[in-house]
C-alpha cells in the first residue's frame, strides 16, 4: 500500500478507531416507558440524553463536512466519547481547540474589498476567508499557504493570517487556493498524520519505502509489505519468528557492541597498575608504556614496576616475581577471571558468525530471486518451451530458501540464550537438520539449476532434454515442500519453548510430539552423547548479567566477568 498514491483517504468516522466510537443506539430500548428492560427512570433518562446527543453530534460533524472540514486534525484523533463529552461541557472552548467556525461569514455587500495583507482592492470573487471575516486576495493565500506547506506538517493546524484569530483552514481552501505541487504535499502530511495516529496501520521500516501497511490480526505478528520487506508489527524489527521480541532486543544491543567490547577488553588486556587504563599487549616484550598523559611504566606479567625490574627478578625478559607469586596463587582469580571472559567471548562469537552468515547466504537468495524473476525464467521458456507460467516453482524454491535462511539466523540468537541443558542439546539437533535440509534445497536452487542455464550455442555439449528438466522439477519442487514443513514445525515447537522435551534425573529427552523429522537414537529417548562442561554453560542454579549476559553462579552478586552487581 502506498502511502502517497495508493492508500485512499477515508472520512472523519472512518479514520476513528473502532474502540473509539461507542454505538448508543445498543442503550436504548424500542420503548422509552423503562418496561422490559428492567431500569429505573434515572437510567431511562441517561439513555435518551445520550440519544440526543448522538443525533446532535452526528448532525454537527455532518455540518461541518459539508464545510469541507475533511481533513485530518490531531484533536479528532482522540477519544470520539471524550471529545463529545468536552463538546457538551464547553462547546465555544472545542470550537476554539479545533478552530471550527459551524457557519460561515457571508461576503460584504460591497463591490471591492481589501486584502488584510497586501491591503490592495479586490472584487468579492477574488477574495476569500477561512469562514471568519478576515478576507484576504487569492494570491496572497496562495503564497500564505505556499509558506506553511513548506515548513511541514504544521500545516495541518493552519489558521486564520490574522494573529487574533483561529478559525481553521480547511482543506476544501488549500484544493482551492494552493499551488499543484502544494495540494500533493498538503496530502501526503494528512496521509502521514492519520498513519501514525492509527492503532491498526504503520510505516514499513525498510529504507527508502513509502508504504504503509495496515495490520490484520491472526495471531501471527509477523506481516509483509508491498516491497517484500517483512516485519514484526509489535517491535517493527524485521521478522523474527521464532524467537520473542525481547530476546531481538537483547541480541540487537549485544551486538550493537558495548558488552562484547567489555568482554574483549577483559580477555585480551590488563588494566594500568596507575590509572587503570586497560591496555593491551601489540609486541612480544613484557615492558610496557601505558598511553599520555599516565606514560606509566610496568611490567606486563606482574603489573608491577618496570624500575623495580632487572637481575634481581630474573631479567628483562622474565619475571620471577610473577612466577613465584603464580605459584603462590596469588593470580589465580585474575586468570580466572580473564579465561572466563574468553570463553564467554567465543561462545558469543560463534553464534554472531552464524547469526550475520544467514543474513549474508539471504540476502544473496534474495538477489538470486530477482535474477530469476528477470532472466532465467524467460530463457528456460526460450530453451525448453515451456510458459513462464509453469516454472513458478524455481521462484517458490527461492522465496522459501529466503524464509529458511531467515527462521536458521534467528535460531542462533534463540540458541544463546537458551538456559537448559537437554534442551539446548535437543536444539542444536534439530537445527544441524534444519541447516542440512536447507543446504540441499539451496544448492538443488543455485547449483543443479545452472545445468539448464548454461547450454552452449555450438552444441559442442549434449544439450539436457525436457525429461531432465521434469526430473529436475520433481526435485526441486519436492525438496521445497520437505523444507517448508520441517521449518514450520521447526518455528512452532521453538516458539512452544521445546515443551516436549523434558529434563530427567537420566538426562533423558523425548521428542515424540514436535512433528519434527528425527533420528532413531531420538524419537526412542536415547540420550545423546554429554558435551563436556565449560565454565560458559549455562546452570539452572545460575543468573545471567545483564551487561555481559555471562551465566554466573546463584552464590555470587557480582558478575565474574565484568564484576556488576546481580541487584
Amino acid at each position: 500500500m502506498d502511502s502517497d498514491a495508493e492508500m485512499p483517504m477515508s472520512s472523519d468516522e472512518e479514520m476513528l478507531d473502532d474502540e473509539d466510537y461507542y454505538d448508543y443506539s445498543d442503550d436504548m430500548g424500542e420503548d422509552d416507558d423503562g418496561s422490559g428492560g428492567g431500569g429505573g427512570e434515572g437510567e431511562i433518562a441517561m439513555r435518551r440524553r445520550r440519544g440526543r446527543r448522538r443525533s446532535w453530534w452526528a448532525a454537527t460533524t455532518r455540518a461541518a463536512r459539508r464545510r469541507g472540514a475533511t481533513r485530518w486534525c490531531p484533536a479528532a484523533s482522540r477519544n470520539i466519547s471524550k471529545l463529545s463529552d468536552e463538546w457538551f461541557a464547553d462547546e465555544e472552548k472545542v470550537r476554539d481547540i479545533v478552530g471550527l467556525l459551524l457557519n460561515g461569514i457571508d461576503l460584504p455587500n460591497s463591490r471591492k474589498l481589501t486584502c488584510g495583507i497586501c491591503f490592495e482592492g479586490y472584487s468579492s470573487d477574488a477574495m476569500s476567508s477561512a469562514g471568519c471575516d478576515h478576507f484576504y486576495c487569492h494570491e496572497c493565500w496562495e503564497g500564505y499557504i505556499s509558506a506553511a506547506i513548506s515548513d511541514g506538517p504544521g500545516c495541518l493546524s493552519l489558521r486564520c493570517p490574522d494573529p487574533s484569530c483561529g478559525a481553521m483552514v480547511l482543506q476544501n481552501m488549500i484544493n482551492k487556493l494552493a499551488k499543484d505541487d502544494d495540494k500533493v504535499r498538503y496530502a501526503r502530511f494528512i496521509l502521514r498524520a492519520y498513519v501514525e495516529d492509527s492503532k491498526k496501520t504503520k510505516w514499513c521500516p525498510a529504507p527508502d519505502c513509502t508504504c504503509a501497511v495496515e495490520f490484520v490480526s491472526d495471531g501471527n505478528y509477523d506481516v509483509s509489505c508491498n516491497c517484500k520487506f517483512s516485519f514484526c508489527w509489535n517491535c517493527t524489527e524485521e521478522a523474527h519468528r521464532p524467537v520473542n521480541c525481547e530476546t531481538v532486543s537483547r541480541w540487537i544491543l549485544k551486538n550493537s557492541a558495548e558488552s562484547e567490547n567489555m568482554n574483549w577488553i577483559l580477555a585480551n588486556s590488563k588494566p594500568c597498575p596507575k590509572c587503570k587504563r586497560p591496555i593491551e599487549k601489540n609486541q612480544g616484550c613484557m615492558h610496557m608504556t601505558c598511553t599520555p598523559p599516565c606514560k606509566f611504566e610496568f611490567c606486563w606479567l606482574c603489573l608491577g614496576s618496570w624500575a623495580e625490574h632487572g637481575e634481581r627478578t630474573g631479567g628483562f625478559y622474565a619475571c620471577n616475581r610473577y612466577e613465584s607469586a603464580k605459584k603462590e596463587g596469588v593470580y589465580d582469580e585474575t586468570e580466572a577471571r580473564r579465561e572466563r571472559a574468553k570463553n564467554s567471548l567465543e561462545r558469543y562469537m560463534h553464534y554472531y558468525e552464524r547469526w550475520a552468515s544467514n543474513q549474508t547466504s539471504r540476502q544473496k537468495a534474495q538477489a538470486d530471486l530477482q535474477k530469476a524473476e528477470k532472466e532465467q525464467l524467460a530463457k528456460l521458456t526460450d530453451v525448453f518451451g515451456i510458459p513462464e507460467t509453469q516454472l513458478k516453482f524455481i521462484i517458490e524454491a527461492w522465496s522459501q530458501i529466503i524464509e529458511c535462511r531467515r527462521v536458521l539466523k534467528w535460531t542462533y540468537a534463540y540458541g544463546y540464550y537458551l538456559d537448559d541443558k537437554v534442551k539446548s542439546e535437543f536444539f542444536e539437533y534439530l537445527q544441524g537438520e534444519a541447516e542440512s535440509g536447507l543446504e540441499r534445497l539451496h544448492q538443488c536452487a543455485e547449483k543443479d539449476l545452472q545445468s539448464f542455464l548454461t547450454v552452449r550455442s555450438d552444441n559442442t555439449e549434449p544439450a539436457p532434454s525436457i525429461a531432465e528438466f521434469g526430473d529436475f522439477r520433481v526435485k526441486l519442487a519436492g525438496l521445497t515442500s520437505v523444507t517448508r514443513n520441517y521449518f514450520e514445525n521447526l518455528v512452532q515447537a521453538l516458539e512452544a519453548g521445546l515443551e516436549d522435551v523434558h529434563s530427567t534425573a537420566q538426562g533423558t529427552t523425548s521428542s515424540n510430539a514436535t512433528n519434527i523429522p528425527s533420528k532413531k537414537a531420538v524419537t526412542k529417548g536415547k540420550t545423546k552423547k554429554q558435551l563436556p562442561r565449560t565454565s560458559s554453560d549455562n546452570s539452572d542454579e545460575g543468573w545471567p548479567c545483564e551487561r555481559c549476559t555471562f551465566i554466573n553462579p546463584s552464590s555470587v552478586d557480582a558478575c565474574s566477568v565484568c564484576d556488576k552487581h546481580r541487584y
